[in-house]
């Protein structure tokens, strides 16, 4: 039975220091809500099976802590919880506040009941989960949301990361004083990011999608040892099947992510793939780290974090 974002939302509200990591873990499984650690300062689980091992036993959570005292707190997202959130986004060119302001004027996120704001300078808005239905975790890269749902797993406050400009920390930055209200996620995975018409297939473009959902279901099962080697390979095989980097990119950055790796991990170990499989010609024009620009200016990433700026729905 799920928790419940009523529940989430009134531990984390009364959440404020570092130090009380613990004791919001033993609040919320005291509330029903499943919990796990993460490294500290970091988003990877600490526990062999990810958010899967997640569990409201506080002898297991008092151990976990015990072992790991300054270890960040994490809560499985969808039916384990009771909670699905909006990951609003900021990194290099990419503003998620514009995405979510467009979806916000087309009335498809109303009703978010806690909004959190993220050490990178984005904001996770807490919706309840749909009763009964599976609603599946995904990535809009382009326009800066994620969706954290059924498979997905959210770090929560008081932990904390390290950012440019020192540590930064999940901190509550307004509860909603209305009504709270369910989220269509697939409506607004379509309208972020757009399916394109079905066309008639020939069978090897039938065959090449199926391999492609093969190997992302492949890397999002991989284990902790496993998960970067994997990823690799999956990598390659998509650059010796001509797969255009970005598309690579876009369609095992779920999977990996899922798998337990964080972004920075996911685009070197693709860009090294990619390097390695279609290595670029020596050419005049370098970037200071001796990469290719034309390659570099695609999958770089400007992590610097800045302030949110005012966003209807979000203010």
């Amino acid at each position: 039975m799920m928790a419940g974002v009523d529940a989430v939302t009134s531990v984390l509200t009364r959440a404020s220091s570092p130090q009380q990591v613990l004791a919001v873990a033993r609040e919320l499984a005291a509330t029903g809500v499943p919990v796990f650690p993460c490294v500290s300062g970091g988003k990877r689980p600490l526990t062999t099976h990810g958010f899967h091992d997640a569990t409201t036993d506080l002898e297991r959570i008092a151990v976990w802590w015990h072992n790991h005292p300054e270890a960040n707190l994490a809560v499985p997202t969808g039916a384990a919880s009771g909670v699905v959130v909006v990951d609003v986004d900021v990194h290099g060119p990419v503003d998620g506040y514009r995405a979510f302001e467009r979806a916000h004027r087309a009335g498809l996120v109303p009703g978010w009941q806690l909004l959190v704001t993220t050490p990178s300078g984005g904001v996770h808005a807490y919706y309840p989960a749909t009763a009964g239905k599976e609603q599946r975790s995904w990535q809009a890269a382009r326009a800066g949301i994620d969706f954290r749902g059924d498979g997905g797993y959210i770090v929560v406050p008081p932990s904390t990361v390290p950012t440019s400009g020192g540590s930064g920390g999940y901190r509550v930055r307004r509860m909603n004083p209305g009504a709270s209200s369910v989220l269509d996620s697939e409506r607004l995975r379509e309208f972020l990011d757009p399916r394109p018409i079905p066309s008639q297939k020939s069978g090897r473009e039938v065959e090449r999608s199926a391999d492609v959902s093969r190997l992302t279901a492949w890397v999002a099962a991989r284990s902790e040892g496993e998960r970067n080697r994997g990823l690799f390979w999956a990598a390659c095989r998509l650059a010796e099947n001509s797969i255009p980097a970005p598309e690579a990119l876009e369609v095992l950055a779920a999977a990996a992510s899922e798998a337990g790796l964080r972004e920075r991990e996911i685009t070197a170990t693709v860009r090294s793939a990619y390097r390695t499989v279609q290595p670029r010609p020596q050419t005049a024009s370098r970037v200071e780290d001796g990469s290719s620009p034309a390659m570099d200016g695609w999958f770089s990433r400007d992590t610097t974090a800045r302030p949110s700026p005012a966003v209807r729905g979000l203010s």
